[in-house]
């Protein structure tokens, strides 16, 4: 498998405070990789540096072969690469389908097969396709927000919590899905609380602490670690 994101000792602050201190991993084209870690790790961070909304200090960001950590945001975009944010972020006062087009704002024109698959990857959102966003629930918001993000046509998708505040039949409907963005040639990297969940259908993942990765492996092998079941999913 090519390697399609590369992590070179990055070191991100945020005024005196560093938040990543010499991060590097790597994502292999067509994987789901999953960063756990509790809060103030600096997972989101990662991310955001990776989609170019926060700038390193120091290290690189590689993706395809090329280097894009000193790229503005939107033409990391034009690159292939998409971030469903923390939070959702959608827009509240816009519809569904309003959402979803300006997903598709590095695109001359809407693609409507892509539309099409999404609407089909979550029926909900075509049934309510025109439904103010900001009256849609919770679980229904965060499908909004893969949705979106996914109307670019990214090769590499960064999801920060999208289990977030969704009870479990949701976040196995959201996982499941995700799953099928992978089968569908998306790369996915994705930041996640819920280790258990995320660990039984990633390929591999990374544990960070204070900004550091401190354990690696693949899912099985993090899965069956003592330190990950004792912090993270529950002593057997």
């Amino acid at each position: 498998m090519d390697t399609i994101l590369q992590i070179k000792d990055l070191n991100v602050s945020y005024g005196s405070v560093a938040a990543l201190k010499g991060l590097s991993f790597d994502v292999k084209a067509g994987e789901i990789v999953v960063l756990i870690g509790a809060n103030g790790a600096g997972k989101t961070t990662t991310l955001r540096t990776i989609s170019g909304l926060v700038k390193p200090k120091k290290g690189e960001v590689i993706f395809e072969g090329k280097r894009i950590d000193h790229m503005e945001a939107h033409k990391i975009v034009y690159l292939g690469i998409s971030h469903a944010p923390e939070g959702r972020r959608i827009f509240g006062t816009l519809t569904v389908h309003e959402n979803l087009i300006l997903g598709a704002y590095t695109r001359k024109e809407v693609d409507k097969s892509t539309l099409e698959w999404i609407y089909n990857l979550f029926p909900r959102l075509k049934e309510r396709s025109k439904q103010l966003a900001g009256t849609l629930s919770g679980g229904e918001q965060q499908m909004l927000a893969v949705g979106r993000a996914l109307m670019s046509k990214p090769r590499l998708l960064l999801l920060d919590e999208p289990s977030l505040g969704l009870s479990p039949t949701l976040t196995k409907i959201i996982f499941d899905t995700v799953k099928q963005i992978r089968n569908n040639g998306v790369t996915i990297l994705m930041v996640e609380q819920n280790a258990k969940a995320a660990l039984k259908f990633a390929n591999r993942g990374y544990v960070l602490e204070v900004g550091k990765i401190v354990l690696s492996g693949t899912a099985d092998e993090l899965s069956s670690s003592p330190k990950i079941v004792e912090a993270y999913l529950g002593k057997k």
